[in-house]
């Protein structure tokens, strides 16, 4: 495993940066709606750019600017530099959303060695999806979406898990063909009516389990890295209820990147 130096994640954050400019580009060059999320904005809020230990960034968008994004990036993406990456064009891809990739580079993930598909620096794409309002109903909603991310999971399940009987359930999980768990899945996104919550289906959300969609509407620019986004205008609400008091730093043996086994820039 690689220990990242802080020259490392200086670079790897240029890197992304790259890919961040490149997706406001292009949103902007199509109207199309999009907002830094998770620990990316937090890092806007507290840091006015990166976390300094967090090794990836992330773009959040409603379902419709998802699929309007995918779309433009076919003309409009720079392919001298960069490709768009998800399950419906890259075979072997297993994630629910989508990454921004820096071609020649690498950012191999620990436990991830033997998935087929390209392992290069990238950015997440979130498509925002509905929930149910009704948090009874939202908790069922959070099961099925834990169901199909852990048959997604299996092929790394299977490696990585050290109990026993886990391990065999991902076994079994891992026999179902890709294809057919996407197939159903998004047959069962076709069937949720709007609704004022959204989430990322198929990232590990927890309770509340998602979200007010005017989060992700109603939107402010916010300064990262000396660049200016756009980011949700109820950014307190949100960061409180993913992170509690995002304001304060992490105890020092918290602050860690993910583990990474190959890295080129």
């Amino acid at each position: 495993m690689i220990q990242l130096t802080n020259e490392e994640l200086e670079k790897l954050h240029e890197i992304q940066m790259e890919m961040l400019l490149e997706v406001k580009r292009i949103c902007e060059k199509n109207r199309i709606k999009y907002s830094l999320i998770g620990g990316t904005l937090l890092g806007a809020v507290r840091h006015q750019g990166f976390i300094p230990w967090d090794d990836d960034a992330d773009v959040g968008m409603l379902r419709r600017d998802y699929e309007r994004f995918r779309k433009a990036c076919r003309t409009d993406l720079d392919f001298s530099k960069f490709y768009f990456q998800d399950d419906r064009n890259t075979k072997g891809y297993r994630w629910g959303y989508g990454k921004l990739r820096k071609k020649n580079t690498l950012f191999q993930r620990e436990n991830q060695e033997h998935l087929d598909f390209g392992q290069e620096i990238f950015i997440d794409i979130f498509p925002l999806d509905y929930a149910p309002d009704n948090l009874f109903l939202r908790r069922g909603h959070a099961l099925f979406c834990f169901c199909v991310r852990k048959m997604l999971w299996s092929p790394v399940g299977t490696k990585i898990e050290k109990d026993p009987l886990k391990r065999q359930i991902y076994a079994l999980l891992n026999r179902i063909p890709k294809k057919r768990v996407y197939k159903y899945y998004y047959r069962y996104l076709k069937t949720r009516k709007k609704s004022h919550t959204v989430r990322l289906n198929l990232f590990p959300t927890k309770k509340p389990y998602g979200f007010p969609k005017r989060y992700f509407e109603e939107l402010i620019d916010v300064v990262f890295e000396g660049a200016v986004f756009k980011g949700s205008r109820c950014f307190d609400e949100y960061l409180t209820v993913k992170y509690g008091d995002y304001m304060e730093l992490p105890p020092v043996e918290q602050r860690k990147a993910h583990p990474v086994t190959g890295l080129k820039f």
